[in-house]
């Protein structure tokens, strides 16, 4: 085989000139193949539009095609007259693009190191000593020497819209580029400590490098869908080196704007409770501290406080080793109420006819099965015999037990009928529905008395309807209402009506009782305690023992101590339910400083200039541009739009303005104007809330710094004094 294989290739031998002209036509065919195959499949590509499964139209698209999230601006809250609870804002961060590639046409973007220094200045000028100008051109110069696109500049974060214009303006003066900013979404709370866990807070969420407020607690977190609202898009062309091309926008989505909530909050009340009951808790160093202020007749919570508290803007305050309690206490705990629950008791045993209140029988204990039912004061010695009437004043558990043994399961059923063992749905997080007593005998007693039943302060508020609305018993709420900003459109929360549980003649009988005990000097357990001026006033105090591990604490103030109160007795305005958890250092007069104050304060708004809740104002104002219009007219303008104008500075035209055109303001809010010209004047101040400082701070470009809370009563540039420097400080006190 081997000998054939050579005879044939020496018999086949070609010469050399032949060897090549048969290699040159083998690659020139081979050539001319891959060409047309090159041809057909470029052909296929740009007839088709598509190479391995991958459309070439939207690769283009997306070279050149780019896109802007546009947020939507969330909801603000509101008290029930309009006043703000929490409101967005824009902060603003600077950083220096520094890569040569970052420019549009013939123009330089990015910034240059010829302008390092000039950068450095103009920051310097409007930030102030908060810049170190070596630290930024040194910040600058290691960005382009390491040859990174861009970088942050160092204490240039949280600037206000009024500092990122001046540092623009400041940029087109002088003729350089290469500061650039990016927005963050922030949120303000101008009263500080305010119904804090009921209102909650929102906190910044990044996602898919976008940041948005995502509320944590409270209102924020429950309503977060609600105030939310639905981002928007911008879609533009980019040039080869992907910069924006101006006047490009070739699709744009609306940002939907989150709807605002008006709360049923009064904020003259709250921030005063929420001082009163700061101050009690720093006296009587309890647990926790709570006190709720509804309107009698549709159970709308006007104020609410809980201590520990925080502020939701500072977050000061959340400390849990001091005891903080992220839970909001009156729908998360549940609790033995104790002897406020006989306000009921006794209602329901004349709803039932079994109630005579000048029977009299012998107070201190009884047996009942295998148990011994003791009065509160046995270990002292009780009263001995006394009526019925006086065994509500006095808050005899014999005497309750006595009138339950008499009722049979009826007063299980208006147990359930009060609302206890199921939540009142009010839409806050994690509300319990607490625990109905067990089915025997003694159990079932005990809740005559507020033992043996677990209830939410809620479920409370719900129950005490049935006596200072002359038997309705309303759900406890906290939003008035809801508005679209962009439409219009509300969506109003009535009062829920739970059901007529009593008569109206037998709430008012048992609030007649309830004076008794503050104002029988015999049989009254807080005889002259509770009192608001020309007004009579229904009250009933408890404390409850504390169920904990299998058992009840035996401390001497191991107890929760309470008062319902009702004001006018006749006729109740509003009802106020306040607790108080082992106190350190027990003072019974803590309770009744809390309770007279706010409804002595309750009741002279009412007289003075409560406003209707059906007749609020509502309706937004849009806001004008007033810059450059004589500083009177722009004045008269304003007040004419129903706000209110504040002129800074003598000039005689309109400089700047703190809210700026097309915005939309609510009827009777500030309006800040400032006039061109030097002779610019400091404000007087007092008075002001937190949220028109910061618009004043603001519109001069000033840092602002603030100690305490509430509203401006001092300030560190005098009324009527030039304003200069940099710098703000203003004094806060919740007013009294």
């Amino acid at each position: 085989m081997i000998k054939k294989m050579k005879q044939y290739f020496t018999k086949n031998k070609l010469s050399p000139t032949n060897n090549r002209k048969k290699v040159g036509i083998i690659l020139f065919t081979t050539t001319i193949g891959l060409f047309f195959l090159f041809v057909s499949r470029l052909t296929y590509i740009v007839v088709v539009g598509d190479v391995g499964g991958t459309s070439l139209e939207s690769k283009t698209e997306a070279l050149y095609e780019g896109s802007k999230v546009v947020k939507a601006k969330r909801g603000t809250i509101y008290d029930r007259n309009g006043v703000v609870i929490a409101e967005d804002a824009t902060s603003y961060s600077a950083y220096a693009p520094v890569i040569d590639t970052y420019v549009s046409g013939d123009k330089k973007l990015y910034a240059q190191e010829k302008d390092f220094e000039t950068l450095a200045g103009i920051l310097k000028n409007v930030l102030g000593k908060r810049i170190d100008t070596k630290k930024v051109v040194k910040t600058l110069q290691s960005g382009k020497d390491n040859n990174k696109y861009q970088v942050e500049i160092p204490n240039a974060k949280s600037l206000t819209l009024q500092q990122k214009q001046e540092i623009e303006a400041e940029m087109e003066k002088k003729g350089v580029l290469g500061i650039e900013f990016n927005e963050h979404p922030s949120r303000i709370y101008p009263n500080g400590v305010f119904a804090s866990h009921l209102i909650g807070y929102a906190n910044v969420d990044v996602e898919d490098n976008q940041e948005t407020l995502i509320g944590a607690i409270g209102i924020e977190a429950a309503y977060d869908d609600v105030l939310a609202g639905k981002d928007g898009e911008i879609v533009y062309q980019k040039d080869n080196f992907q910069n924006p091309l101006p006047g490009t926008v070739a699709e744009s989505i609306p940002a939907e704007d989150g709807q605002d909530i008006y709360t049923t909050l009064d904020s003259r009340l709250q921030s005063y409770l929420d001082t009163l009951v700061a101050e009690g808790f720093e006296e009587a160093k309890p647990e926790y501290l709570t006190a709720v202020l509804t309107k009698s007749k549709t159970n709308e919570i006007v104020a609410l406080s809980q201590y520990p508290s925080f502020n939701p803007e500072t977050k000061e305050g959340i400390d849990e080793e001091k005891g903080f309690k992220w839970q909001n206490l009156f729908v998360e705990e549940t609790y033995e109420p104790g002897s406020t629950i006989k306000i009921l008791t006794v209602a329901s045993a004349m709803e039932q006819g079994v109630f005579n209140p000048n029977e009299t029988f012998m107070s201190g204990e009884m047996p009942l099965i295998d148990a011994k039912i003791t009065d509160w004061d046995i270990a002292k010695g009780s009263r001995g015999m006394m009526t019925m009437r006086q065994a509500l004043s006095w808050s005899s558990n014999v005497g309750m037990v006595k009138l339950e043994q008499r009722m049979t399961d009826a007063w299980q059923e208006y147990l359930d009928a009060f609302g206890f063992g199921k939540t009142t749905n009010s839409g806050l997080f994690n509300e319990k529905k607490g625990l109905m007593p067990e089915d025997n005998i003694v159990t079932r007693a005990n809740t005559a008395y507020g033992q043996g039943i677990a209830v939410t302060q809620f479920q409370m508020l719900q129950a005490f309807m049935a006596i200072s609305n002359d038997g309705t018993v309303v759900k406890p709420s906290y939003i008035k209402k809801i508005v679209n900003p962009t439409t219009g459109e509300e969506e109003s929360f009535d009062p829920e009506v739970v059901g007529q549980v009593f008569a109206p003649e037998t709430a008012q009988q048992v609030r007649q009782y309830m004076r008794d005990v503050v104002e029988d000097e015999q049989y009254g357990t807080a005889y002259d305690m509770y009192k608001v001026d020309n007004y009579k006033i229904s009250a009933k105090t408890g404390t409850a023992q504390i169920a904990e591990g299998g058992g009840y604490l035996e401390g001497e103030n191991d107890n929760i101590y309470s008062v319902v109160t009702m004001l006018p007795a006749e006729d109740p305005e509003y009802t106020l339910y306040v607790t108080m958890k082992k106190p350190k250092e027990y003072k019974n007069s803590v309770i009744p400083t809390i309770a007279n104050a706010i409804l002595q304060r309750a009741m002279d708004f009412k007289e003075v200039d409560m406003v209707d809740t059906n007749t609020i104002q509502t309706d937004k104002v849009t806001v004008d541009d007033y810059r450059n219009l004589e500083t009177e007219q722009a004045r008269t303008m304003i007040e004419t739009k129903g706000l209110v104008p504040v002129v800074i500075g003598e000039g005689a035209k309109i400089e700047e303005q703190s809210t700026q055109s097309n915005k939309h303001m609510l009827p009777g809010e500030t309006l800040l104007l400032l006039t061109e010209g030097d002779s610019r004047r400091m404000p007087d101040t007092t008075g002001w809330s937190k949220s028109n400082l910061l618009k004043l701070a603001n519109l001069l470009s000033m840092d602002v710094t603030f100690s305490g809370e509430g509203y401006s009563v001092d300030q560190s540039i005098e009324p009527g004094n030039p304003i200069k420097g940099k710098k703000l400080h203003f004094k806060l006190e919740k007013l009294n």
